[in-house]
């Protein structure tokens, strides 16, 4: 049984009827149609922690979605996935084709900064000032970015960039 079908809160089975109701008036491919139900099922299993589950049902939703956008979403969600797990390496590799599908989606360019400012702090910690410098750099590269396409979000990131001198755009 889909996930969709076992819902059992009110939010959840009232953005299953309103999905379904879209997905029956939308002009869509009986495949856009299927994807769009793996998607919807991934999210839900991945609210749920249900991870290994919402990685399955992303997958099958990658296989058949045709268009960029939306699979830089799924991409975005299997990263997402793999950064909460401690995956840092895998879930960069997600988020960095998620990116090279939809450059302006600034949540995986902000979740890449956050990883490489992760490893920079790890770095410094170990004795290795200058990868932790040249992670820094890049996490600031990435910050600017997202940044850029979202000005009031990432806060904490822009006053970390002003403070380490690593940008001095001012965005307010």
């Amino acid at each position: 049984m889909p996930r969709s079908q076992r819902n059992d809160n009110f939010i959840d089975k009232s953005f299953t009827v309103m999905a379904d109701l879209i997905l029956k008036v939308l002009p869509a491919s009986q495949q856009d149609k299927e994807a769009f139900a793996y998607y919807r099922d991934g999210m839900s299993a991945q609210a749920d922690g249900e991870y290994a589950e919402a990685l399955e049902n992303y997958e099958e939703a990658l296989r058949l979605e045709n268009d960029e956008y939306d699979r830089s979403y799924i991409l975005y969600n299997i990263g997402l996935i793999h950064a909460s797990n401690g995956d840092h390496e895998t879930a960069l590799g997600y988020y960095h084709k998620a990116i090279a599908l939809n450059g302006r989606l600034c949540q995986a360019l902000n979740n890449i900064a956050v990883i490489y400012h992760y490893q920079g702090e790890k770095a410094a910690e170990e004795g290795r000032p200058d990868e932790a410098e040249d992670l820094f750099n890049e996490a600031a590269e990435f910050w600017k970015r997202a940044i850029r396409i979202a000005p009031n979000n990432y806060i904490e990131a822009q006053n970390w960039l002003k403070t380490t001198g690593r940008s001095m755009m001012d965005v307010y």
